[in-house]
């Protein structure tokens, strides 16, 4: 809370540690100042094993779940509720690091071509959906949490703000794409769907006129990607095109960081490397001196 995480980082580090808290109690640790590094290793071991009633976990999960239980045992060492830290020793998993897959150009104009029938008050909102995801680089959190205000569609403005993890918000450009979706959308599909419910702020609504949420969103990418014939498909993947098409066009790798909200360039730089190992693709196929 203190370190302004998003909700859903919350609810995973409560589920995190209340494992933890059971794990601890079948070792018969019943206090802080009783839990010693053996516990933490062999809670470490139990997440990537599994059990009857949890799957392993991959490297990533696991590492997740070791950061909350250091962060939870850091606490009580400065609240004086133990006299040391047991998990300090403890490293998380390494992660391979893979890089981010992004769909062509191509592929993405199939996606959205294929959001539903033409004029339907839901097509527009898919297809103003889909436009934004992949015209600003949005995470779906951001996207289904927008409020009809972050939209700016008025000359010289035509922006919207998105707000990522910790709270941090930023202004995003709209593309013309976008900024033609979005204006159908308001101007002709949404006050339309307002009508079947209570409405309120959000941007996006479903059938019912509520919040359309993480789920629904999910679903209205999963039927136009099938409709598309294209598998493999997530909001996240979206957001990866967005930053490799950016890159592969000729942008700043920091303007790439602001656009998508990273705290670090560090992050955004995986996407420098796909775009690398391209470059060398090419080369390797066109340079007279790399030909086999």
């Amino acid at each position: 809370m203190e370190r302004g995480l998003a909700a859903n980082t919350l609810a995973s580090y409560r589920r995190d540690l209340i494992r933890y808290v059971e794990h601890l109690k079948r070792r018969g640790r019943v206090a802080f100042g009783e839990v010693a590094q053996d516990d933490v290793t062999a809670f470490l071991a139990a997440l990537r094993e599994g059990d009857e009633e949890h799957q392993a976990l991959v490297a990533s999960s696991a590492a997740r779940a070791v950061s909350a239980v250091r962060g939870l045992h850091r606490f009580a060492l400065s609240r004086g509720v133990c006299r040391h830290d047991p998990a300090h020793d403890v490293r998380p998993p390494r992660q391979l690091r893979r890089p981010p897959r992004a769909i062509s150009v191509d592929e993405v104009e199939r996606l959205i071509a294929a959001c539903g029938p033409d004029g339907a008050p839901l097509t527009l909102r898919n297809r103003a959906l889909l436009e934004l995801l992949y015209g600003t680089g949005a995470r779906i959190s951001e996207a289904v949490g927008l409020a009809v205000d972050d939209v700016d569609l008025a000359a010289g403005a035509q922006r919207v703000r998105l707000r990522g993890k910790g709270g941090r918000a930023r202004l995003v450009p709209l593309g013309r794409f976008a900024r033609e979706a979005l204006g159908a959308y308001l101007s002709c599909a949404r006050p339309r769907i307002v009508a079947q419910g209570r409405g309120g702020s959000g941007l996006f609504l479903n059938a019912r006129g509520g919040r359309l949420t993480r789920q629904g969103a999910w679903e209205v990418l999963q039927a136009a990607a099938e409709r598309g014939g294209l598998e493999g498909v997530s909001p996240h993947m979206l957001r990866h095109s967005f930053a490799t098409h950016l890159l592969d066009g000729g942008a700043d790798v920091r303007v790439v960081q602001e656009l998508l909200g990273h705290a670090s360039v560090t992050t955004t730089q995986v996407y420098t490397q796909v775009t690398v190992d391209k470059l060398r693709e090419a080369h390797a196929a066109a340079h007279p001196r790399t030909r086999h």
